[in-house]
């Protein structure tokens, strides 16, 4: 079993997990967040410097898992399934953006996850979606499985969403992985992303419902920024950022059939965003893909480092 770790809030889930020169940390007690991945001694996540002061406003940091929605909603108000929902504009446990809208869902520091299973390389955990503070916000119980698994040089996360009642379950959840390269600046970073379908996106960064085609990128960040939504061509994608001798890939592997780019021109960092539906698809319907009861949903993505 591994051996739990220091971290910043002394849980006592905090669990390390390694494979030759690749290690992972992750906190179940916290939202089942990545805190670190590191090879050879080199430490590829971002937004981990003061996971206390993260948690105390409601930021992401690290992999967060992102749930019940990914990205932003454009209105507090959604109706799935037959079952209405009104949000506060105002909670202590959902995150907002500078627009007020809501967004990312109910926020790490406030889920903490069960250990079920744990080796050198891998650690299980499991979310019990029944409580009422996360009924209040989405109301289909249901049960998350979260496997992150390390081998030589790469970390892989599995998902599975099981409806735990006689009503199907949404699935708009993702995940935000703050990648970062050392030793170059941003601005000579290379990004490659494959070719997709570019999602227009309104002022508030909320998909139109147009799309347009995406030729595919291979060129060095520059000043540019991006906070843009992406439909996959296909069921898998891989999207990759490159500096010097070090390049990390994403590689949507099942159950993302779109993406998020983010890269702010003035922070050292960049998200390639696996997410199961669109931004907003909660209000929308874009994309969205209900569970019936009786069946699972499985989600699953990679980041290498080579």
């Amino acid at each position: 079993m591994s051996a739990p770790v220091p971290n910043p809030f002394d849980d006592p889930t905090a669990t390390r997990i390694a494979a030759g020169e690749t290690e992972a940390i992750f906190l179940p007690g916290h939202g089942m967040l990545g805190m670190s991945l590191r090879h050879r001694g080199v430490e590829f996540l971002r937004q981990i410097g003061d996971l206390k002061a993260s948690a105390a406003k409601n930021r992401t940091a690290g992999i967060p898992f992102l749930f019940p929605w990914a990205n932003r909603l454009a209105g507090f108000q959604y109706e799935v399934a037959g079952r209405g929902v009104t949000l506060s504009a105002h909670s202590a446990l959902l995150r907002y953006d500078d627009n007020g809208l809501p967004m990312h869902g109910m926020m790490w520091p406030h889920l903490a996850w069960r250990m079920a299973e744990t080796a050198p390389d891998r650690l299980t955990a499991s979310y019990d979606w029944s409580q009422p503070q996360g009924l209040v916000v989405f109301p289909y119980p249901c049960r998350l499985t979260m496997t992150a698994s390390v081998a030589p040089a790469s970390l892989t996360i599995e998902t599975a969403l099981e409806p735990a009642s006689d009503t199907p379950v949404p699935v708009s959840f993702g995940f935000h992985p703050y990648l970062g390269l050392p030793d170059a600046p941003r601005q000579d970073w290379r990004v490659s992303l494959p070719e997709m379908r570019h999602l227009a996106l309104d002022a508030r960064k909320i998909p139109t419902g147009a799309s347009e085609p995406f030729p595919g990128l291979n060129a060095a960040l520059g000043p540019r920024d991006f906070d843009d939504g992406f439909a996959l061509l296909g069921e898998q994608a891989t999207l990759s950022v490159a500096a010097g001798d070090h390049r990390i890939s994403v590689d949507l592997l099942e159950g993302y059939p779109y993406t998020q780019v983010f890269a702010p021109h003035d922070k050292e960092f960049l998200a390639f965003e696996p997410m199961t539906a669109p931004s907003n698809a909660l209000i929308s319907g874009t994309g969205l893909r209900l569970v019936q009861p009786g069946d699972s949903f499985q989600a699953r993505f990679r980041i290498r480092i080579d």
